[in-house]
């Protein structure tokens, strides 16, 4: 069970991204992108420093800092943000593939003897963290003033620019949200394998976005949906056996379309 729980970590972390920028109303569409260019940045930066701590606080940064700068941009420019987003997710997936052409000559995959982690210590520090993270997101969202006007901000910006607070400041920092979060799931996953595989989001910034989708961005029936994938996901390694490859790699995402359909009648 726990490892059904510790697989869930990296999607509820990239989730609780997704369901900030889904209050403000600008759909982080760039997850897949931040999650694959954080995780390469945690094994680049700890090949440098030796530090995993360090690594991680540096490529959360690093993606946070990339992903306010585009967000600033956008509001200034008046920019369609999903279009905006989508723009982003090309530009960080070609950064990845760029530096690790440059820095380790190949853009396969990566690993170093140094780069391996104990895999029961890595699973309870994670799935400690992401209670805290749930925690502090549900504390953040509905018991802090910012909490508040993000919520808003998707639904009445105009109350806000009325009362003198920047519905596009909210939007900002609502999409600097879900960068840190999305950089947080990448590096759980890049230490989770104790590699660096291209394309190591294999859709979850896409799926977390469903999920938000699916919980009618209530926080808890997020986790639910997300638990529900990965069960579908636990059970497809489990059937390699008996079922081709192709419907395996289908299933967590045919499991998500069938969810996506069932909230669509209820709603």
């Amino acid at each position: 069970m726990t490892d059904i729980l510790f697989s869930s970590v990296p999607l509820i972390i990239a989730s609780l991204g997704a369901l900030f920028s889904e209050y403000a109303g600008v759909l982080a569409v760039f997850m897949d992108g931040v999650i694959n260019f954080s995780a390469f940045l945690v094994f680049a930066l700890f090949s440098g420093t030796g530090n995993i701590v360090l690594s991680i606080f540096l490529s959360v940064f690093v993606c946070t800092a990339l992903i306010l700068v585009f967000a600033l941009v956008t509001e200034k420019s008046r920019m369609n943000p999903f279009l905006s987003a989508t723009a982003i997710n090309l530009i960080l997936s070609s950064f990845t593939s760029l530096f690790s052409s440059v820095f380790f000559h190949t853009r396969g995959v990566l690993t170093s003897p140094e780069f391996v982690f104990e895999y029961s210590a890595v699973k309870y520090v994670w799935l400690c963290l992401s209670v805290i993270l749930i925690a502090g997101s549900l504390l953040f969202l509905f018991k802090t003033p910012h909490g508040l006007y993000l919520r808003i901000t998707g639904s009445d910006s105009d109350v806000l620019d009325v009362k003198g607070i920047s519905s596009a400041r909210c939007r900002i920092y609502a999409w600097g949200l879900s960068a840190s979060f999305a950089a947080i799931a990448g590096a759980v996953l890049c230490m989770k394998i104790n590699s660096f595989v291209p394309n190591i989001s294999a859709g979850r910034g896409w799926i977390a976005l469903a999920a938000v989708f699916i919980g009618q961005k209530k926080l808890w029936r997020v986790v639910i949906a997300v638990i529900i994938f990965c069960i579908a996901d636990y059970a497809g390694i489990t059937l390699q056996a008996v079922l081709p490859g192709g419907a395996l790699n289908a299933l967590p995402y045919f499991v998500a379309l069938i969810l996506i359909s069932l909230s669509g009648k209820k709603s």
